[in-house]
């Protein structure tokens, strides 16, 4: 091979794109494995509450968008740490990637109080906004409830989590989070049938084992960063003062994103309430539908998560072109898995929808929105995955824009027409879902094709410098 300058310019490309790929992947597949069988749990959770009834998976249905809307609470804190952690990582300063994970930490366990007491004594009154009948209410209450009572454990994992995320670490909270849910599905076992002397608690038995293992995962992420096995290390013995500067920062942040979730899960525990009006049945077929999903939303959030890490810890380096090749080629394996996946839902829609129920009318309409829900991948793993790459460079509100514009018009109003005015029934609900992720994708892309995206950080370290002059 002759030594051509073209020559040896396209070698270096080649090599720099292979390292970028061998980076995302060792970065991603941590994430993926650890989303996916959290998926895959979610799934052997619910199937197992399937077989009490179908009301039964209503009933924990109806409380699953609720809980995610006291979540949307710590996306703020959860994506300011992510993308502030890795910033501090890609400039070697370790350090102080530490300091911020303690302070996130200490933040995380006044809010998941605050939300923890809100939930419980909220429970019975979001029961019934969200539409529960006389055969769900009173089991959507206690599962709200328990559930509830355990999300400050939860607050705290995910704090720890989103800043191993940010330095690249991400096998370790798969560690940690496959351990909590496999407890999961044992206490589903013992407590929702009554194995091995557990008396037979049913819905509630769900309830417990779930918030007992977020407890057990909590105290897994604690003693990682403390126990200094990771590369954020806690200092146990000195003494702790707010830093305001650094939270001010993560909010700043993360704010955007934190209305994002708001916004989002507002919208679909509206989209939820138009469903639940067609009754149990349909509701039933909605949250297999939702439940089985996860398959393809949880690699896709993977590769976000990736992104962040990528992008952040690119710029923090100062190194905007490999920024950029990372969020593309981070694109351009969701998009592969996406069509992957969907072709999975297309196949095998029904089969994976008897997984839950056995009721024919229930089994039919989980396995036609299945396939539905394989048209909206390719747009759900674009927005995802380049959401991921703008709140990697800090610039988090083009997300919420296209979230806000996506799920408020097709989610809410969209689907509220199809399914009550034109009378589409589930169908339409799906039909809205397709249009939402689409149009998501498009607002994101198109903000992505600008490379403004590229000068956030910038933006956050003025404001920074201005902040340390006042």
């Amino acid at each position: 091979m002759s030594l051509h300058p073209g020559n040896i310019k396209n070698s270096i490309k080649s090599f720099f794109g292979q390292e970028i790929r061998r980076e995302v992947i060792a970065i991603t597949w941590p994430a993926f494995i650890e989303l996916v069988l959290s998926t895959l749990f979610g799934m052997v959770d619910m199937i197992m509450v399937g077989q009490l009834s179908s009301a039964a998976i209503t009933a924990v249905g109806l409380t699953n968008q609720p809980f995610m809307l006291l979540l949307s609470v710590f996306a703020a804190v959860n994506v300011g740490t992510t993308t502030l952690v890795a910033w501090n990582i890609g400039a070697g300063k370790v350090s102080r990637a530490s300091d911020v994970t303690r302070q996130i930490i200490v933040l995380n366990v006044f809010l998941g109080l605050i939300m923890s007491i809100a939930g419980i004594f909220l429970a019975p009154y979001i029961a019934i906004f969200m539409g529960a009948k006389e055969d769900t209410i009173q089991d959507a209450t206690i599962y709200f409830r328990i559930v509830a009572g355990g999300l400050l454990f939860q607050a705290l994992s995910m704090g720890v989590t989103a800043s191993l995320r940010g330095a690249g670490q991400t096998r370790i909270p798969m560690y940690y989070n496959i351990g909590s849910n496999l407890l999961n599905v044992f206490g589903n076992y013992v407590l929702i049938y009554g194995k091995l002397g557990f008396p037979k608690y049913g819905v509630a038995g769900a309830a417990i084992s779930t918030s007992v293992s977020r407890l057990v995962g909590c105290i897994a992420a604690l003693y990682i960063v403390y126990s200094g096995r990771a590369k954020i290390r806690i200092n146990r013995i000195g003494r702790f003062r707010f830093d305001y500067k650094a939270i001010k920062t993560v909010m700043r942040i993360g704010i955007p994103s934190a209305l994002e979730q708001f916004i989002i899960q507002s919208g679909l525990m509206m989209f939820a309430r138009t469903v639940s009006g067609l009754g149990t049945m349909h509701f039933a077929a909605h949250q297999i539908g939702l439940n089985i999903s996860g398959l393809s939303f949880s690699p896709s959030m993977a590769f976000g998560v990736a992104s962040t890490a990528l992008v952040g810890q690119s710029l923090g380096a100062n190194d905007r072109e490999r920024a950029k090749k990372c969020a593309n080629e981070v694109h351009h394996m969701a998009m592969a898995v996406a069509v992957f996946v969907g072709l999975g839902f297309v196949l095998f829609s029904h089969p994976m929808a008897r997984l839950y129920n056995d009721e024919a009318d229930v089994v039919a309409l989980a396995g036609m929105v299945l396939k539905i829900l394989a048209l909206a991948l390719p747009g759900q793993s674009t927005q995802l995955s380049i959401s991921g790459a703008l709140r990697g460079a800090g610039d988090t509100m083009y997300p919420l824009y296209a979230s806000a514009f996506g799920i408020w018009v097709f989610r809410v109003i969209v689907a509220y027409v199809f399914v009550n005015i034109f009378n589409w029934g589930l169908v339409g609900a799906w039909v809205a879902l397709v249009l939402d992720q689409t149009v998501r994708a498009l607002i994101v892309y198109i903000r992505f094709r600008t490379d403004k995206w590229l000068d956030a950080k910038a933006r956050h370290s003025r404001k920074n410098e201005l902040m340390a002059d006042v």
